[in-house]
């Protein structure tokens, strides 16, 4: 099929940031995109040919909306299955498909299908309910501290709490959730794994990531990752390993945590680009967004190796500040070399809201992150 120039098209479900960075490689290819989502202001929607606004978990809406394009993709897990399927079954080319969405979509399903496939991860006990999960901690079967995580519709943090003490349970959400032990870890890292449909695949390297204290969020992603060579090679052996199981196409970001000890246990996927590897886009000589839309279309891989260390700061709104957003001294930072901020067009901001993100690229990693923390330090999310 020649994708460029032509009437072919790509859907996109989700029209966030990660539609916007994506868009912007389908526009230096000149393919032909639709994308569905449910603002009418979201970040995607200056970039792409058509936009459709509607539900994503919406079985018509998506059924409809996938049958306009050849290949269907999606920026978000929050979408509806059933249609996904069915539109599949209907010849629609779905990447990455259902069937391995189905697996990742819901954590307790996601884990698992870890342990059943032997894959290191936390130990961890599955609950309908708070009231089972605390039903289990008042007869000892589980012990403080612990995290605690629903299955669905978590997100940046969001969905994600340490229980210290018996009173951090009473506020949680009635809905499934899991309770996971506790890991002593050295290190957060990540691994993106990109394959197509022919069943070629590579490896990004494995970045570092530090997370904001209190949003559990990520601030800091640090590629290459400051680790022993053999641990490094160790999580992209189990990265291909996790890939393989899922049998996806296109990106799969893998998150892990490396113990005290040197061990490599998986935390959990994401089955499309990841903030993981948005340093990708300056450091990389091929970023994340053009391999997964070169996957998606059973094209040949790029390059997935660095071209020189990069980190990545997040731009989450500031604390103490909800409305139209200003990005304070963003001119102070463009002018420092090898400094490139990607701003994602959200007009609102909110404490610890994503909007945007900078990237440091230079040839010295510890220069690097001395700059990624002066940029951290500079730059400010705050509203009118």
């Amino acid at each position: 099929m020649n994708y460029f120039s032509s009437d072919f098209k790509l859907g996109i479900l989700g029209g966030g940031q990660l539609g916007k960075m994506l868009l912007s490689d389908t526009r230096k290819f000149d393919i032909q995109t639709y994308v569905l989502d449910p603002s009418d202001e979201a970040p995607s929607k200056i970039a792409c040919n058509k936009f459709f606004q509607g539900d994503l978990m919406d079985y018509e809406t998506v059924y409809n909306f996938g049958k306009q394009v050849d290949v269907l993709t999606f920026e978000i897990e929050l979408v509806n299955l059933e249609a996904l399927t069915q539109l599949e079954n209907e010849g629609v080319k779905v990447y990455p498909s259902p069937k391995t969405l189905k697996g990742i979509q819901n954590k307790g399903t996601q884990k698992d299908f870890y342990t059943e496939s032997n894959i290191p991860t936390a130990a961890y006990l599955r609950f309908e309910s708070p009231l089972h999960l605390q039903k289990s901690v008042g007869n000892n079967e589980i012990t403080i501290p612990f995290v605690w995580k629903c299955t669905e519709f978590g997100y940046d943090g969001n969905g994600v709490k340490i229980i210290r003490q018996i009173s951090d349970m009473d506020d949680l959400p009635h809905v499934e959730c899991i309770a996971e032990t506790m890991v002593p870890f050295k290190n957060e890292l990540a691994v993106i794994v990109v394959r197509n449909p022919s069943g070629e695949i590579k490896t990004y390297p494995v970045v570092e990531m530090e997370f904001h204290p209190e949003a559990n969020q990520v601030e800091y992603v640090i590629c290459p990752a400051r680790i022993d060579e053999k641990v490094a090679e160790k999580a992209r052996a189990i990265a291909l390993n996790v890939s393989e199981k899922f049998n996806h196409v296109g990106l799969l970001a893998v998150e892990m945590f490396q113990t005290q000890e040197d061990e490599i246990l998986v935390n959990e996927v994401a089955p499309r680009p990841h903030n993981s590897g948005h340093y990708s886009i300056e450091a990389s000589f091929t970023s994340q967004f053009e391999n997964h839309l070169r996957a998606i279309l059973d094209l040949p891989l790029g390059n997935t190796e660095s071209k020189v260390a990069g980190v990545m700061v997040n731009l989450v709104g500031a604390e103490g500040f909800s409305g139209d957003v200003v990005y304070e001294n963003i001119e102070t930072i463009l002018g420092w070399d090898g400094v490139t901020p990607h701003i994602y067009g959200k007009k609102q901001t909110r404490p610890f809201r994503k909007m945007g993100h900078v990237t440091i690229v230079n040839e010295n990693m510890q220069e690097a992150r001395r700059i990624a923390e002066q940029v951290k330090n500079t730059i400010k999310v705050i509203s009118q």
